[in-house]
Protein backbone atom coordinates (compact mmCIF):
# COMPACT_ATOMS: atom_id res chain seq x y z
CA UNK A 1 0.00 0.00 0.00
CA UNK A 2 2.98 2.44 -0.46
CA UNK A 3 1.49 4.34 -3.04
CA UNK A 4 -2.13 6.36 -3.57
CA UNK A 5 -4.62 5.48 -6.27
CA UNK A 6 -4.01 8.28 -8.93
CA UNK A 7 -7.57 9.01 -9.09
CA UNK A 8 -7.36 9.82 -5.43
CA UNK A 9 -4.71 12.68 -6.13
CA UNK A 10 -6.69 15.11 -7.30
CA UNK A 11 -9.24 14.52 -4.44
CA UNK A 12 -7.04 14.86 -1.97
CA UNK A 13 -5.54 18.27 -3.22
CA UNK A 14 -8.77 19.33 -3.16
CA UNK A 15 -8.84 18.05 0.41
CA UNK A 16 -5.34 19.56 1.38
CA UNK A 17 -6.44 23.10 0.04
CA UNK A 18 -10.32 23.51 1.08
CA UNK A 19 -11.86 26.38 -0.63
CA UNK A 20 -13.62 26.72 3.33
CA UNK A 21 -11.64 29.04 5.85
CA UNK A 22 -13.30 26.64 8.43
CA UNK A 23 -14.24 22.79 8.19
CA UNK A 24 -17.53 21.72 9.86
CA UNK A 25 -19.52 19.36 9.17
CA UNK A 26 -22.51 20.65 6.85
CA UNK A 27 -25.21 22.32 8.72
CA UNK A 28 -27.72 24.87 8.87
CA UNK A 29 -26.77 28.56 9.30
CA UNK A 30 -27.47 29.72 12.65
CA UNK A 31 -31.69 31.08 12.37
CA UNK A 32 -31.25 34.42 14.02
CA UNK A 33 -35.31 34.56 13.10
CA UNK A 34 -35.57 37.27 12.14
CA UNK A 35 -32.48 39.28 12.65
CA UNK A 36 -29.31 38.45 11.44
CA UNK A 37 -26.49 38.59 14.44
CA UNK A 38 -25.46 42.23 15.18
CA UNK A 39 -22.19 43.02 13.68
CA UNK A 40 -20.60 44.55 16.92
CA UNK A 41 -20.84 41.17 18.57
CA UNK A 42 -17.55 39.29 19.45
CA UNK A 43 -16.03 37.22 16.79
CA UNK A 44 -15.57 33.52 17.44
CA UNK A 45 -12.41 32.04 17.01
CA UNK A 46 -12.24 29.24 13.83
CA UNK A 47 -12.14 26.50 16.49
CA UNK A 48 -15.41 27.38 18.38
CA UNK A 49 -17.05 29.05 15.29
CA UNK A 50 -20.62 28.05 14.55
CA UNK A 51 -20.83 25.94 11.20
CA UNK A 52 -21.76 27.77 8.13
CA UNK A 53 -23.74 26.19 5.16
CA UNK A 54 -20.92 25.03 2.88
CA UNK A 55 -20.29 22.08 0.65
CA UNK A 56 -19.20 18.70 1.81
CA UNK A 57 -15.97 17.80 0.71
CA UNK A 58 -15.21 15.77 -1.86
CA UNK A 59 -14.86 11.78 -1.07
CA UNK A 60 -12.36 9.94 -1.49
CA UNK A 61 -13.30 7.05 0.14
CA UNK A 62 -15.15 4.33 -2.24
CA UNK A 63 -15.72 1.85 0.38
CA UNK A 64 -17.18 2.37 4.08
CA UNK A 65 -14.72 -0.36 5.39
CA UNK A 66 -12.44 0.32 7.90
CA UNK A 67 -9.54 -1.44 6.96
CA UNK A 68 -9.54 0.46 3.94
CA UNK A 69 -9.48 3.97 4.96
CA UNK A 70 -6.96 2.94 7.87
CA UNK A 71 -4.77 1.73 4.68
CA UNK A 72 -5.66 4.64 2.57
CA UNK A 73 -5.03 7.50 5.51
CA UNK A 74 -1.42 5.11 5.96
CA UNK A 75 -0.97 5.45 2.12
CA UNK A 76 -1.49 9.21 2.17
CA UNK A 77 1.04 9.75 5.35
CA UNK A 78 3.66 7.86 2.63
CA UNK A 79 3.58 10.41 0.08
CA UNK A 80 3.09 13.38 2.42
CA UNK A 81 4.74 15.19 5.35
CA UNK A 82 2.80 14.49 8.19
CA UNK A 83 3.51 17.98 9.52
CA UNK A 84 2.50 19.05 6.00
CA UNK A 85 -1.18 18.25 6.99
CA UNK A 86 -2.94 20.46 9.10
CA UNK A 87 -6.09 19.80 10.99
CA UNK A 88 -8.00 21.22 8.12
CA UNK A 89 -6.72 18.10 5.96
CA UNK A 90 -7.45 15.46 8.29
CA UNK A 91 -10.68 17.15 9.47
CA UNK A 92 -12.30 16.74 5.79
CA UNK A 93 -10.79 13.58 5.51
CA UNK A 94 -12.68 12.52 8.86
CA UNK A 95 -16.01 14.55 7.16
CA UNK A 96 -15.52 12.50 3.68
CA UNK A 97 -15.64 8.86 5.79
CA UNK A 98 -18.25 10.09 8.19
CA UNK A 99 -20.57 10.64 4.88
CA UNK A 100 -20.67 7.37 4.18
CA UNK A 101 -19.69 5.35 7.86
CA UNK A 102 -20.93 4.25 10.97
CA UNK A 103 -20.35 6.32 14.09
CA UNK A 104 -18.57 3.64 15.44
CA UNK A 105 -16.48 2.95 12.50
CA UNK A 106 -16.08 7.10 12.17
CA UNK A 107 -14.24 6.96 15.36
CA UNK A 108 -12.02 4.47 15.50
CA UNK A 109 -10.98 6.11 12.04
CA UNK A 110 -10.10 8.91 14.01
CA UNK A 111 -8.45 7.17 16.30
CA UNK A 112 -6.11 5.27 13.61
CA UNK A 113 -5.45 8.87 12.15
CA UNK A 114 -4.26 10.50 15.54
CA UNK A 115 -2.29 7.36 16.74
CA UNK A 116 -0.45 7.71 13.20
CA UNK A 117 -0.40 11.00 12.68
CA UNK A 118 2.89 11.21 15.11
CA UNK A 119 1.51 13.90 17.01
CA UNK A 120 0.99 16.34 13.84
CA UNK A 121 -2.14 16.16 13.92
CA UNK A 122 -4.42 17.24 17.41
CA UNK A 123 -8.50 17.30 17.24
CA UNK A 124 -10.06 20.05 18.02
CA UNK A 125 -14.09 21.10 18.75
CA UNK A 126 -14.35 20.93 14.92
CA UNK A 127 -13.38 17.41 14.64
CA UNK A 128 -15.89 16.10 17.22
CA UNK A 129 -18.91 17.97 16.16
CA UNK A 130 -18.17 16.09 12.41
CA UNK A 131 -18.60 12.93 14.88
CA UNK A 132 -21.10 14.77 16.94
CA UNK A 133 -23.45 15.72 13.97
CA UNK A 134 -23.09 11.96 12.88
CA UNK A 135 -24.11 10.79 15.95
CA UNK A 136 -27.01 12.91 16.42
CA UNK A 137 -28.47 11.48 12.39
CA UNK A 138 -27.75 7.96 13.10
CA UNK A 139 -29.80 5.31 12.34
CA UNK A 140 -30.27 4.52 16.13
CA UNK A 141 -33.37 7.20 17.11
CA UNK A 142 -34.25 5.21 20.10
CA UNK A 143 -31.54 6.79 22.46
CA UNK A 144 -28.77 9.01 22.92
CA UNK A 145 -26.08 6.36 23.46
CA UNK A 146 -24.42 7.11 20.15
CA UNK A 147 -24.27 11.08 21.14
CA UNK A 148 -22.66 10.28 24.13
CA UNK A 149 -20.16 8.07 23.34
CA UNK A 150 -18.82 10.75 21.32
CA UNK A 151 -19.40 13.55 24.06
CA UNK A 152 -17.33 11.28 25.96
CA UNK A 153 -14.32 10.66 24.17
CA UNK A 154 -14.37 14.36 23.30
CA UNK A 155 -13.92 15.20 27.11
CA UNK A 156 -11.20 12.52 27.68
CA UNK A 157 -9.53 14.13 24.56
CA UNK A 158 -9.21 17.21 26.87
CA UNK A 159 -12.12 18.65 24.66
CA UNK A 160 -14.91 20.44 26.88
CA UNK A 161 -17.89 20.84 25.19
CA UNK A 162 -18.58 24.52 24.52
CA UNK A 163 -21.46 26.41 22.78
CA UNK A 164 -21.18 25.67 19.44
CA UNK A 165 -20.93 22.15 20.66
CA UNK A 166 -24.54 22.57 21.85
CA UNK A 167 -25.67 24.20 18.77
CA UNK A 168 -24.58 21.60 16.50
CA UNK A 169 -26.24 18.64 18.62
CA UNK A 170 -29.34 20.61 18.92
CA UNK A 171 -29.62 21.77 14.77
CA UNK A 172 -28.66 18.24 13.90
CA UNK A 173 -31.20 16.56 16.00
CA UNK A 174 -33.88 19.05 15.22
CA UNK A 175 -33.17 17.89 11.71
CA UNK A 176 -34.01 14.59 12.03
CA UNK A 177 -37.23 15.48 14.07
CA UNK A 178 -35.97 14.78 17.24
CA UNK A 179 -37.00 17.28 19.31
CA UNK A 180 -37.50 15.35 22.50
CA UNK A 181 -33.61 14.42 22.54
CA UNK A 182 -32.66 17.89 21.55
CA UNK A 183 -34.54 19.05 24.87
CA UNK A 184 -32.72 16.41 26.87
CA UNK A 185 -28.83 16.69 25.25
CA UNK A 186 -29.26 20.45 25.93
CA UNK A 187 -30.25 20.58 29.35
CA UNK A 188 -27.21 17.59 30.33
CA UNK A 189 -24.52 19.69 28.26
CA UNK A 190 -25.82 22.79 30.06
CA UNK A 191 -25.69 21.22 33.87
CA UNK A 192 -22.68 18.37 32.93
CA UNK A 193 -20.27 20.38 30.69
CA UNK A 194 -21.60 23.93 31.66
CA UNK A 195 -22.66 24.19 28.02
CA UNK A 196 -25.50 26.35 28.40
CA UNK A 197 -26.53 27.53 24.72
CA UNK A 198 -27.14 31.10 23.52
CA UNK A 199 -29.73 32.79 22.47
CA UNK A 200 -29.50 31.98 18.92
CA UNK A 201 -29.48 27.91 20.02
CA UNK A 202 -32.53 29.05 22.15
CA UNK A 203 -34.47 30.54 19.08
CA UNK A 204 -33.73 27.80 17.01
CA UNK A 205 -34.93 25.03 19.53
CA UNK A 206 -38.03 27.31 20.23
CA UNK A 207 -38.93 27.62 17.49
CA UNK A 208 -38.89 23.97 16.32
CA UNK A 209 -40.90 23.44 19.39
CA UNK A 210 -43.28 25.96 18.12
CA UNK A 211 -44.33 24.17 15.05
CA UNK A 212 -45.00 20.78 16.67
CA UNK A 213 -45.49 21.15 20.56
CA UNK A 214 -48.36 22.23 22.78
CA UNK A 215 -47.52 26.22 23.96
CA UNK A 216 -47.40 24.90 27.83
CA UNK A 217 -44.64 22.87 26.62
CA UNK A 218 -42.30 25.12 25.13
CA UNK A 219 -43.28 28.07 27.92
CA UNK A 220 -42.11 25.31 30.25
CA UNK A 221 -38.84 24.52 28.54
CA UNK A 222 -37.85 27.90 28.50
CA UNK A 223 -38.87 28.72 32.04
CA UNK A 224 -36.52 25.91 33.21
CA UNK A 225 -33.69 27.18 30.94
CA UNK A 226 -34.23 30.20 32.58
CA UNK A 227 -34.36 28.94 36.43
CA UNK A 228 -31.61 26.94 35.84
CA UNK A 229 -29.10 27.73 33.70
CA UNK A 230 -29.80 31.85 33.67
CA UNK A 231 -30.30 31.44 29.21
CA UNK A 232 -33.27 34.39 29.42
CA UNK A 233 -35.90 35.07 25.88
CA UNK A 234 -34.13 37.99 24.02
CA UNK A 235 -36.59 40.42 21.69
CA UNK A 236 -36.34 37.66 18.79
CA UNK A 237 -37.75 34.91 21.50
CA UNK A 238 -41.27 36.63 21.98
CA UNK A 239 -41.32 37.17 18.27
CA UNK A 240 -41.25 33.88 17.61
CA UNK A 241 -43.50 33.14 19.76
CA UNK A 242 -46.44 36.05 19.30
CA UNK A 243 -46.00 34.86 15.49
CA UNK A 244 -46.85 31.10 16.63
CA UNK A 245 -49.96 32.39 18.87
CA UNK A 246 -51.00 34.61 16.21
CA UNK A 247 -51.05 31.74 13.57
CA UNK A 248 -53.20 29.63 16.01
CA UNK A 249 -55.41 32.56 16.23
CA UNK A 250 -54.68 33.13 19.81
CA UNK A 251 -54.57 36.60 19.97
CA UNK A 252 -55.52 36.83 23.55
CA UNK A 253 -52.27 35.65 24.39
CA UNK A 254 -50.30 37.28 21.50
CA UNK A 255 -51.15 40.70 23.57
CA UNK A 256 -50.38 39.14 26.74
CA UNK A 257 -46.33 38.02 25.49
CA UNK A 258 -46.54 41.74 24.44
CA UNK A 259 -46.64 42.89 28.28
CA UNK A 260 -44.59 40.56 29.11
CA UNK A 261 -41.61 41.34 26.66
CA UNK A 262 -42.63 45.10 27.93
CA UNK A 263 -42.16 43.76 31.39
CA UNK A 264 -38.52 42.34 30.33
CA UNK A 265 -37.62 45.81 29.29
CA UNK A 266 -37.79 44.92 25.28
CA UNK A 267 -39.52 47.17 23.37
CA UNK A 268 -41.49 45.62 20.12
CA UNK A 269 -40.09 46.45 16.74
CA UNK A 270 -41.71 47.41 13.93
CA UNK A 271 -41.72 43.43 12.77
CA UNK A 272 -43.62 42.25 15.83
CA UNK A 273 -46.03 44.86 15.46
CA UNK A 274 -46.64 43.96 11.94
CA UNK A 275 -46.73 40.19 13.32
CA UNK A 276 -49.98 40.84 15.87
CA UNK A 277 -51.28 42.97 13.10
CA UNK A 278 -51.69 40.51 10.59
CA UNK A 279 -52.83 37.93 13.48
CA UNK A 280 -55.88 40.83 13.53
CA UNK A 281 -56.16 40.75 9.73
CA UNK A 282 -56.64 36.98 9.55
CA UNK A 283 -59.37 36.78 11.94
CA UNK A 284 -60.86 40.29 9.58
CA UNK A 285 -60.76 42.35 12.90
CA UNK A 286 -59.54 45.55 11.11
CA UNK A 287 -60.35 47.82 14.36
CA UNK A 288 -57.89 45.94 16.41
CA UNK A 289 -55.43 46.26 13.72
CA UNK A 290 -55.93 50.01 13.81
CA UNK A 291 -55.20 50.10 17.51
CA UNK A 292 -52.24 48.07 16.96
CA UNK A 293 -51.01 50.46 14.54
CA UNK A 294 -51.76 53.76 16.63
CA UNK A 295 -49.93 52.07 19.72
CA UNK A 296 -47.23 51.26 17.45
CA UNK A 297 -46.91 55.20 16.59
CA UNK A 298 -47.52 55.82 19.93
CA UNK A 299 -43.93 54.22 20.69
CA UNK A 300 -42.24 55.81 17.90
CA UNK A 301 -41.47 52.52 15.96
CA UNK A 302 -42.18 53.63 12.52
CA UNK A 303 -44.40 51.99 10.19
CA UNK A 304 -42.62 50.30 7.20
CA UNK A 305 -44.60 48.95 3.66
CA UNK A 306 -45.15 45.71 5.23
CA UNK A 307 -47.17 47.39 7.79
CA UNK A 308 -49.09 49.25 5.15
CA UNK A 309 -49.56 46.28 3.43
CA UNK A 310 -51.30 44.46 6.29
CA UNK A 311 -53.25 47.22 7.20
CA UNK A 312 -55.42 47.66 4.15
CA UNK A 313 -55.32 43.73 3.68
CA UNK A 314 -57.23 43.56 7.30
CA UNK A 315 -59.90 46.90 6.76
CA UNK A 316 -60.58 45.41 2.80
CA UNK A 317 -61.51 42.08 4.53
CA UNK A 318 -63.42 43.51 7.48
CA UNK A 319 -65.81 45.57 5.08
CA UNK A 320 -64.00 48.99 6.15
CA UNK A 321 -62.39 49.57 2.41
CA UNK A 322 -63.02 53.38 2.70
CA UNK A 323 -60.29 53.27 5.48
CA UNK A 324 -58.46 50.97 3.27
CA UNK A 325 -58.01 53.84 0.24
CA UNK A 326 -57.39 56.56 2.85
CA UNK A 327 -54.50 54.26 3.91
CA UNK A 328 -53.20 53.66 0.53
CA UNK A 329 -52.86 57.61 0.41
CA UNK A 330 -51.21 57.57 3.97
CA UNK A 331 -48.74 55.10 2.52
CA UNK A 332 -47.87 57.22 -0.71
CA UNK A 333 -47.24 59.93 1.43
CA UNK A 334 -45.33 58.66 3.80
CA UNK A 335 -42.47 57.09 0.66
CA UNK A 336 -44.42 53.99 0.99
CA UNK A 337 -44.89 53.79 -2.92
CA UNK A 338 -47.86 50.88 -3.33
CA UNK A 339 -46.83 47.95 -5.13
CA UNK A 340 -49.18 44.69 -7.14
CA UNK A 341 -49.67 43.61 -3.85
CA UNK A 342 -50.92 46.43 -2.28
CA UNK A 343 -53.58 47.31 -4.85
CA UNK A 344 -54.44 44.11 -5.38
CA UNK A 345 -55.73 43.45 -2.23
CA UNK A 346 -57.55 46.62 -1.91
CA UNK A 347 -59.23 45.75 -5.09
CA UNK A 348 -60.36 42.40 -3.27
CA UNK A 349 -61.64 44.25 -0.80
CA UNK A 350 -63.86 46.66 -3.02
CA UNK A 351 -65.23 43.36 -5.16
CA UNK A 352 -65.71 41.59 -1.95
CA UNK A 353 -67.94 44.76 -1.30
CA UNK A 354 -69.90 44.73 -4.86
CA UNK A 355 -67.73 47.78 -5.97
CA UNK A 356 -65.89 45.52 -9.00
CA UNK A 357 -66.40 48.72 -11.28
CA UNK A 358 -64.54 51.00 -8.73
CA UNK A 359 -61.94 48.11 -8.52
CA UNK A 360 -61.40 48.58 -12.41
CA UNK A 361 -60.82 51.97 -12.29
CA UNK A 362 -58.40 51.30 -9.33
CA UNK A 363 -56.49 49.14 -12.18
CA UNK A 364 -56.26 52.27 -14.35
CA UNK A 365 -54.77 54.57 -11.65
CA UNK A 366 -52.36 51.90 -10.66
CA UNK A 367 -51.22 51.12 -14.49
CA UNK A 368 -50.84 55.24 -14.79
CA UNK A 369 -48.52 54.99 -11.64
CA UNK A 370 -46.15 52.72 -13.24
CA UNK A 371 -47.25 49.71 -11.16
CA UNK A 372 -47.41 46.70 -13.54
CA UNK A 373 -50.72 44.45 -12.22
CA UNK A 374 -50.05 40.77 -11.86
CA UNK A 375 -51.74 37.19 -12.49
CA UNK A 376 -53.02 37.60 -9.11
CA UNK A 377 -54.44 41.16 -9.69
CA UNK A 378 -56.73 40.43 -13.26
CA UNK A 379 -57.66 37.18 -11.73
CA UNK A 380 -59.09 39.21 -8.46
CA UNK A 381 -60.62 42.04 -10.97
CA UNK A 382 -62.00 39.00 -13.35
CA UNK A 383 -63.90 37.03 -10.21
CA UNK A 384 -65.42 40.46 -8.68
CA UNK A 385 -66.74 41.27 -12.58
CA UNK A 386 -68.36 38.01 -12.83
CA UNK A 387 -69.82 37.81 -9.09
CA UNK A 388 -71.73 40.91 -9.23
CA UNK A 389 -72.96 40.00 -12.71
CA UNK A 390 -71.42 42.55 -14.62
CA UNK A 391 -71.44 40.05 -17.48
CA UNK A 392 -70.57 42.00 -20.72
CA UNK A 393 -67.85 43.75 -18.74
CA UNK A 394 -66.40 40.26 -17.33
CA UNK A 395 -66.28 38.98 -20.68
CA UNK A 396 -64.65 41.53 -22.12
CA UNK A 397 -61.91 41.63 -19.20
CA UNK A 398 -61.77 37.90 -20.09
CA UNK A 399 -60.97 38.10 -23.34
CA UNK A 400 -58.37 40.80 -22.80
CA UNK A 401 -56.63 38.24 -20.28
CA UNK A 402 -57.10 35.48 -22.84
CA UNK A 403 -55.24 37.74 -25.81
CA UNK A 404 -52.71 37.99 -23.47
CA UNK A 405 -52.34 34.37 -22.66
CA UNK A 406 -52.87 34.77 -19.08
CA UNK A 407 -53.56 31.68 -16.25
CA UNK A 408 -57.08 31.55 -14.74
CA UNK A 409 -57.02 30.50 -11.19
CA UNK A 410 -59.34 28.31 -9.52
CA UNK A 411 -61.54 30.96 -7.75
CA UNK A 412 -62.24 33.07 -11.00
CA UNK A 413 -62.42 29.64 -13.52
CA UNK A 414 -65.29 28.56 -11.15
CA UNK A 415 -67.15 31.78 -10.78
CA UNK A 416 -67.10 32.03 -14.57
CA UNK A 417 -68.16 29.14 -15.60
CA UNK A 418 -71.28 28.87 -13.21
CA UNK A 419 -72.04 32.67 -13.64
CA UNK A 420 -72.26 31.41 -17.76
CA UNK A 421 -74.30 28.26 -17.25
CA UNK A 422 -76.99 30.52 -14.79
CA UNK A 423 -77.25 32.92 -17.90
CA UNK A 424 -77.75 30.56 -20.22
CA UNK A 425 -74.63 30.97 -21.81
CA UNK A 426 -73.25 27.34 -21.56
CA UNK A 427 -71.57 27.45 -24.93
CA UNK A 428 -69.69 30.52 -23.40
CA UNK A 429 -68.87 28.16 -20.27
CA UNK A 430 -67.38 25.15 -22.69
CA UNK A 431 -65.30 27.73 -24.19
CA UNK A 432 -64.04 28.69 -20.98
CA UNK A 433 -63.08 25.03 -20.11
CA UNK A 434 -61.46 24.27 -23.08
CA UNK A 435 -59.20 27.68 -22.69
CA UNK A 436 -58.48 26.85 -19.10
CA UNK A 437 -57.28 23.14 -20.09
CA UNK A 438 -55.16 24.53 -23.24
CA UNK A 439 -53.65 27.33 -21.35
CA UNK A 440 -52.57 25.00 -18.18
CA UNK A 441 -54.34 27.03 -15.79
CA UNK A 442 -56.07 23.79 -14.21
CA UNK A 443 -55.71 20.16 -14.70
CA UNK A 444 -58.30 18.36 -16.89
CA UNK A 445 -59.87 16.85 -13.87
CA UNK A 446 -60.28 19.83 -11.80
CA UNK A 447 -61.69 22.01 -14.82
CA UNK A 448 -64.32 19.25 -15.93
CA UNK A 449 -65.32 18.69 -12.51
CA UNK A 450 -66.44 22.14 -11.79
CA UNK A 451 -67.88 22.43 -14.93
CA UNK A 452 -69.88 19.38 -14.47
CA UNK A 453 -71.12 19.82 -10.97
CA UNK A 454 -72.13 23.34 -12.37
CA UNK A 455 -74.25 21.59 -15.86
CA UNK A 456 -75.48 19.31 -13.33
CA UNK A 457 -77.03 22.02 -10.52
CA UNK A 458 -78.56 23.82 -13.98
CA UNK A 459 -80.17 20.71 -14.97
CA UNK A 460 -81.74 20.31 -11.28
CA UNK A 461 -82.89 23.69 -11.20
CA UNK A 462 -84.27 23.41 -14.75
CA UNK A 463 -86.22 20.62 -13.46
CA UNK A 464 -87.60 22.63 -10.25
CA UNK A 465 -88.68 25.93 -12.45
CA UNK A 466 -85.49 27.64 -10.72
CA UNK A 467 -83.92 28.00 -14.11
CA UNK A 468 -84.64 28.91 -17.69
Amino acid sequence: MGKIPPSFRSAIANIRNPSSSHILPPQTQPNHFPRKKPSNSPTKSKKTQKPDSQTPPPSIFKSPNLSDAKNLFDSILKSYQPSSLDFRFHNNLLHSYASISSVQDSTAFLRHMINSSRNSFSPDHSTFHILLSQSCKSNDRSSLAPVHQVLNLMVSSGVSPDKATTDVAVRSLCSQGRLEEAVELVKELSSKHNSVPDTYTLNFLVKNLCKCRALSTVYSFMDEMRSRFGVKPDLVTYTILIDNVCNTKNLREAMRLVSALNEEGFKPDCFLYNTIMKGFCMLSRGSEAIEVYNKMKDEGVEPDRITYNTLILGLSKSGRVKEAKKMLRVMADKGFLPDEVTYTTLMNGMCREGHALGALELLKEMEAKGCSPNSCTYNTLLHGLFKARLLEKAVEFYEMMKSGGMKLETASYATMVRVLCREGRVADAYEVFDYAVESKSLTDVAAYTTLESTLKWLRKAKEQGLAV
